[in-house]
């Protein structure tokens, strides 16, 4: 019996256990966090107004992200799968705790625009991160759960549309916040968990209408701010205001194309070190590389999520069980959709979110979440190894 099963594992079965992890995808994540790394360095050591005169200072905050990170995912991948279950509960109550606590006047803290962080000394963190992971897991669950009570492979209409009640609570929580880019995620990921329960193809037809339909009705009744319908605009015509809401993407655009095959060399962009790319080191962190490692070091990035995407299928493909299965399934959409949003505002084919590049962007609540679901996607693969 492996670790996975609930049983106290032998030395053999540890050893066995260490080596059948999926290294590739280990492999993978690490090289993004480290290429991140250098990139954040780049776009912040000569900046003083934000590192306040350390050039290391987000190099070594970063790093520690990703080390407290590294051993969360090990916590999650080694974590008995009955636990996991049974955690997964109290994962999602959690988490919309925090996003009712963001909602609460002298708790959470605007940043541009968006009421979505708590700030404690010495600590900020971004609940909307975690609720991407803990919509995954409260879906995943309730639909396997239902499935193996009533012997079936394939959810039952009753148990999509409870699945979809479970997540229009946090969804409507960020939408309060507001912070479009999660939302987005969070529809992504919502959709891709629909689309491999078994439930019919009208499902997800219905689910396009209504985020369609949604979308028009946020427009009409001015649930957006201002500004966020100035980045759609910006989006349609970074033209039209290139001083203003289109100054990020058009800068973002120029960054890149100076980049050309090879780049201008790390720590040698015109673009940023002149600092002309607004948060650079965070959102736009895609631009140093586009303009410092040019279309090779880019590409490079894009192959990096490719193998991320592609480790993260087969896990789902060969998932033991339907919660493994609808894990695994959530955690590529959320990544697939996130990393091809953030990348494509910055060469503006996507408008202007504000969402991290996972494991690249600095910031601490984002690398602990996608950590892990790392450590989650490991959890299932080492489950289906061990039979």
């Amino acid at each position: 019996m492996s670790l996975l099963t609930g049983s106290r594992p032998s030395r053999l079965d540890r050893r066995s256990t260490l080596w059948q992890a999926d290294w590739l995808l280990v492999l993978a994540v690490g090289a993004l966090s480290a290429v991140g790394a250098m990139l954040i360095w780049s776009a912040t050591f000569q900046r003083d107004t934000l590192t306040g005169g350390d050039q290391y200072e987000f190099l070594l905050r970063h790093l520690m992200n990703f080390g407290i990170g590294l051993v969360l995912a090990i916590v999650a991948a080694i974590t008995p799968h009955r636990w996991v279950r049974i955690l997964a509960p109290f994962v999602y109550v959690g988490s919309m705790l925090g996003l009712i606590l963001v909602l609460v006047p002298g708790v959470g803290a605007v940043v541009n625009g968006s009421r979505s962080w708590i700030h404690m000394p010495g600590l900020s963190m971004q609940p909307s991160e975690f609720a991407k992971l803990a919509v995954i897991v409260g879906m995943a669950l309730l639909i396997a759960e239902k499935g193996e009570a009533n012997h079936r492979d394939e959810a039952r209409t009753i148990d999509v549309a409870q699945a979809l009640a479970l997540a229009a609570i946090p969804v409507a929580l960020v939408v309060l916040q507001p912070d479009l880019g999660t939302v987005m995620v969070l529809g992504a990921l919502v959709f891709g968990i629909i689309a491999v329960s078994g439930v019919s193809k009208r499902w997800l037809i219905g689910l396009v209408l209504v985020a369609v339909t949604t979308a028009v009705l946020a427009i009409e009744l001015h649930v957006l701010k201002d500004y966020q319908l100035a980045r759609f605009a910006a989006f349609a015509d970074p033209s039209q205001d290139p001083r203003g809401i289109g100054y990020n993407v058009n800068q973002a655009r120029i960054a890149i194309g100076n980049g050309g095959v090879f780049g201008q060399g790390l720590f040698h962009g015109s673009q940023t070190q002149n600092a002309f790319v607004p948060e650079q080191h965070t959102d736009f962190v895609f631009t140093v590389a586009g303009e410092e490692l040019g279309l090779i070091g880019a590409g490079g990035i894009i192959a990096l999520f490719a193998i991320v995407l592609w480790r993260g299928l087969r896990i789902a493909v060969n998932a033991r069980d339907a919660f493994g299965r609808l894990v695994a399934t959530g955690i590529v959409c959320w990544f697939g959709f996130q990393a091809f949003e953030n990348i494509g505002m910055t060469l503006g084919i996507m408008p202007v979110t504000g969402l991290p590049l996972p494991f690249v962007s600095y910031g601490g609540s984002s690398m602990f979440s996608g950590l892990l679901a790392v450590g989650l996607l490991q959890n299932i693969h080492l489950r289906s190894n061990s039979f």
